[in-house]
């Protein structure tokens, strides 16, 4: 399945950012999960799920717990438990009905990082793994389509009480990401829209 639909194509070709998105995902999308991305995400504390509805209704819920509350068990299989909640099960619901899932892991602080992960989920009740999680009432299973880093740059430092250094301020000149000077794709970076 291709990454862009003509809605994303149409919006590119606006801002001259067609090659240059073509490049990111022939660089650095991929589709099985490589031991940095296991480790990034077995690290964090949370991740945000966006599910949908099957008349269309998005649905983002913030999904959280110990540090490798998420697991990766294979290079294509992702697994989190599903925790007690508000009894609507909105999320598993919506993945019972309509299994298409976005992931979103985030690291805030002065190392920011995050990864999206789009693909596939199932949820079990009698999973073998619940016994694996404390407290779980479920399992979600989750295979990945794709898998692609993003440009963390607007993420803030809520420990330092800090605003990413990028977001823009009046009256400042705007500060541009390293990424933009890599040799993979400096030459695709369109000029910036004011």
């Amino acid at each position: 399945m291709p990454m862009f639909h003509a809605g994303n194509r149409d919006i590119q070709t606006m801002f001259g950012s067609a090659a240059l998105a073509d490049r990111l995902v022939e660089r650095l999308r991929h589709s099985e999960f490589t031991d940095d991305d296991k480790a990034f995400i077995e690290s964090l504390e949370f991740f945000f799920l966006a599910t949908c509805a099957p008349d269309g209704q998005p649905d983002c819920s913030f999904k959280g717990g110990a540090p490798g509350f998420v697991r990766i068990i294979a290079p294509d299989l992702l697994v989190w438990p599903d925790y007690d909640g508000n009894g609507m099960f909105k999320s598993l619901g919506n993945i019972v009905t309509h299994s298409a899932v976005g992931l979103l892991f985030i690291r805030m602080g002065d190392k920011p990082k995050r990864l999206r992960v789009n693909g596939h989920a199932a949820v079990s009740f009698d999973d073998p793994l619940i016994g694996q999680f404390p407290g779980a009432q479920g399992i979600v299973r989750f295979a990945p389509a794709d898998i692609f880093p993003n440009c963390p740059r607007y993420i803030p430092d809520p420990a330092a009480a800090k605003p990413s250094p990028y977001v823009p301020q009046k009256d400042q000149p705007l500060v541009e990401p390293g990424w933009k000077d890599n040799a993979a794709w400096k030459d695709l970076v369109p000029p910036r829209k004011a």
